[in-house]
Formats: structure tokens, C-alpha cells, sequence
């Protein structure tokens, strides 16, 4: 069966993401081999390719943006094995497989976490501008990990929620697409749409996040199901107002990309992606 566009242009540049981070990533040693295996574990890489759709859109050649949205995807995994920590969320499973600290260790998962984030900055230190970009979203990550690991002492509010989301997952998003647009340059009217959109995107990935570990199981998740069920949307809403409300924040971000008309037909298609997917 033939692919749609969007699914074309994801598996496409996956492929580009993957021989890019194969290329950064050291080859040798126990350390390199626990990097590889939370890098190569079979992430969607969406995080990357949002930057390289954001390039597509605003004119940026590809090669200016693949090793910033190399670096975005060492970071986030960097903060999933660190998530996945005894410590933290205690996950045995993460994408279908033992979590980093299940197959090397405590000490080496932690080390190899420590190495990606290192060697993120490292790549990307010939831009400055994005480079700041990157360190303040993984600093709103930090505090938003801190108020997730708070938040099992209290009973949440939705604005609590949308909180810790804003940190641990819009602020991400955010780097990738206004972090991208500053190897570039772009005004600061389209500058502020972009990270709307993120903000909008990044809620609306997040309660989908929230209603499919509500409603799905870990084979179809790649990780425990019902983990994050006590501090999810559905928990405080329902499924059904959590749909509503992930529609509402798609429509958000749908309306923030009118600053560059049919230009974004690529991120609007992003967008519709993120509350339907299945995993």
C-alpha cells in the first residue's frame, strides 16, 4: 500500500536522522554501546524531523539542520533513560525493549545519559543562538521532571497538569522549531507563531500521550501501560473531554501557522498526526 505524504516524508528523513546519528555517535567501548542502544532503541525520531520540517517550510538546507536535530534526539533520550531510572519512573520497558538500566546497569545508564547530553551541545556548538535554545528548554525539562516527581504527593489540577507538560514536553518542541528558524533568521512575528504552535503542539501530543496509556496496552504502547494513568488527563477529565481537549489545543496550533500560509501545509499535517496516532 502506498504511504501518504505525511508517512513518505517521516519514514524519509528518519532514514537521514539515523545515518546522521550513526555518524556522531562513538563505536567503541561498554559506553558507547549503552548510547546506542537508548539511541537505536526505534524511535519515531519526531522531535528531529519536526526541526527538518521546520526547515523545509522556512528555506533552511537540510545539512545547516541535521546536526541540531541530532542533538534534540540525543537529548531526549538522554532524559528517557533517565526517566526510565529506579529513581525517577521506574520503567522496566521503554519502546518495546528493557530500559538502559535494565540491560547495563544503574551506573552505566546514567553514564550513557550523561554522555549523550554532553555530546549533544558538543555538535551543535558552531550555533550559538540555537544552541541557547536547546539548553533552556532541557533546563524547563529538568523542573518539569522535579513537578512530575511531585506531583504523586498531591492531588493535580489541570493547569498543574498542563504545567508539567509545558516543561517536560512543549518546551522541547519549542527548540526544535524556534531553535531551527535562528540558524536561519526569521522575523519575530513568525518567530512568536512558531512557538504557539509548539506550545499548542507539544499539549496536544501530550494528552494523546495520557489517553493512549489510559487505554492501550504496554505490547501496543512499547512501555508499561497505566503508568502516568494517576497524573493523567483522562484521570482528572475522562477520555472523552481528554479528545475534546486535545482537538481544541490541535486547533490552537493549526491557527498559530496562519502567519505563513500554505507554506505550513507540512506542520498541519504534524499536528493532526500527533492526537491521532496509535502509539
Amino acid at each position: 500500500m502506498k504511504k501518504n505524504p505525511l508517512e513518505a516524508f517521516f519514514a524519509k528523513k528518519k532514514v537521514l536522522v539515523d545515518q546522521a546519528l550513526d555518524k556522531y555517535l562513538p563505536k567503541k567501548g561498554k559506553l558507547s554501546q549503552a548510547m546506542r542502544y537508548s539511541v537505536f532503541a526505534g524511535g519515531k525520531r519526531f522531535r528531529p524531523i519536526l526541526c527538518l520540517a521546520t526547515a523545509q517550510m522556512l528555506g533552511i538546507p537540510e545539512k545547516n539542520v541535521i546536526p541540531y536535530a541530532c542533538s534534540i534526539e540525543m537529548i531526549h533520550t538522554f532524559t528517557l533513560i533517565h526517566d526510565d531510572l529506579p529513581s525517577m519512573d521506574n520503567s522496566d520497558l521503554r519502546r518495546g525493549k528493557p530500559s538502559s538500566h535494565k540491560v547495563y546497569g544503574e551506573a552505566v545508564a546514567i553514564l550513557a545519559g550523561d554522555a549523550l547530553n554532553t555530546l549533544a551541545f558538543k555538535i551543535i556548538a558552531n550555533y550559538p543562538r540555537s544552541l541557547t535554545f536547546l539548553s533552556d528548554a532541557l533546563l524547563e525539562v529538568v523542573e518539569g521532571q522535579i513537578a512530575d516527581i511531585e506531583s504523586t504527593k498531591k492531588q493535580l489540577t489541570i493547569k498543574d497538569i498542563e504545567k508539567i507538560h509545558a516543561w517536560k514536553t512543549a518546551a522541547l518542541l519549542k527548540a526544535c522549531m524556534q531553535g531551527t528558524a535562528m540558524i536561519k533568521g526569521i522575523s519575530e512575528k513568525k518567530y512568536i507563531a512558531l512557538g504557539n504552535y509548539a506550545q499548542h503542539l507539544g499539549l496536544a501530543f501530550q494528552i494523546a500521550d495520557d489517553i493512549l496509556d489510559a487505554t492501550s496496552t504496554a505490547k501496543e504502547l512499547g512501555k508499561p501501560a497505566g503508568g502516568d494513568v494517576s497524573k493523567g488527563f483522562p484521570n482528572l477529565i475522562g477520555v472523552v473531554r481528554s479528545i475534546e481537549l486535545a482537538k481544541k489545543e490541535k486547533g490552537k496550533a493549526l491557527a498559530a501557522l496562519k502567519a505563513f500560509g500554505s507554506e505550513a501545509n507540512l506542520l498541519k499535517a504534524i499536528a493532526e498526526y500527533v492526537i491521532e496516532r496509535k502509539k
